[in-house]
């Protein structure tokens, strides 16, 4: 976060920086060797790619962030707040609907203030217009996008690579993640050495647009965009937070294997896409799957 190093030192953020890496031993993949990255492990309240997206967005002052009614980065936001002692607004898209739900609830007891746009209002949610209306309400506050992708998110994604090249010893050949909104490809790809790739596998149904984003979100922190990246846009049953009967099997039959969960709106369609593109791998390529949380 921007102001990392004081709030790392704060109460409650014991991060595990690096994540831990394990291996996944399995038939199925034939001559590839998986290792999961346990991004998820990272803090219990501020896991995964939240963390490193958040680590240098964040400083004194309240922040305005958006998201969705099951958002878990509206979560994020607002544990951060409560952990640091920052005000923090979330903005949500659709009508107030009472009780809340088990996300925004998490957010409302963490202090998050929370406001509604209609559908409409939301798509327009970076306009001039709206901003003016949401300062003349709140007063100023650090505007932080939907997702937290931006370029101090990249920034903190990059750092992904230089702990896998201390871990492993600079041993594997690609790494993979999840692509909601680009932020973690961005950086994992502009943190990458010479000769390793990053695939990202999009849970959005007609995500061929996360490309655009991608490289937009490298140029805004780079200056420029790395061709060491590619987005799978096969694997997303359905769309966003969907999921089919096979995805499902495949997370049970997965958990039962080899004792891990998986996140069924993000993790899960990337590792199914994993198993499938493992036939095309030569034998002896070192994969990486970023758990994202």
């Amino acid at each position: 976060m921007e102001v990392a190093a004081g709030l790392e030192a704060s109460a409650g953020m014991a991060a595990r920086i690096p994540s831990p890496i394990e291996e996944v031993r399995d038939e199925r993949l034939g001559g590839v060797r998986l290792l999961l990255k346990r991004d998820d492990l990272i803090h219990p309240d501020i896991p995964g790619n939240k963390w490193r997206k958040l680590r240098y967005n964040l400083g004194p002052g309240p922040v305005l962030t958006f998201g969705g009614a099951y958002s878990n980065h509206i979560r994020a936001v607002a544990a951060a707040g409560a952990i640091y002692g920052f005000p923090t607004i979330g903005v949500i898209r659709g009508e107030e609907h009472l009780p809340l739900n088990p996300s925004l609830a998490y957010a409302a007891a963490r202090g998050m203030r929370l406001t509604y746009l209609d559908r409409s209002a939301y798509r327009r949610k970076y306009t001039p217009e709206v901003i003016d209306a949401l300062r003349a309400e709140f007063g100023e506050f650090r505007l932080l996008p939907e997702g937290g992708s931006n370029a101090a998110a990249v920034r903190g994604c990059a750092e992904i690579a230089p702990e896998l090249d201390a871990q492993l010893g600079g041993r594997y050949d690609l790494v993979c993640c999840p692509v909601g909104t680009g932020g973690t490809l961005a950086g994992v790809a502009a943190g990458l050495a010479p000769g390793r790739r990053a695939v990202g596998f999009a849970v959005l149904k007609g995500g061929e647009f996360l490309g655009d984003e991608v490289a937009r979100l490298q140029h805004e922190a780079l200056g420029r965009v790395t061709d060491n990246w590619r987005i799978e846009c096969g694997f997303h049953f359905g769309g966003y937070a969907r999921t089919t009967p096979e995805l499902r099997a495949f997370a049970e039959d997965f958990a039962a294997r080899h004792g891990l969960r998986l996140d069924l709106v993000y993790v899960a369609k990337m590792m199914y896409g994993i198993y499938a593109l493992a036939r095309e791998l030569a034998p002896g390529t070192v994969v990486v799957a970023l758990i994202t949380g």
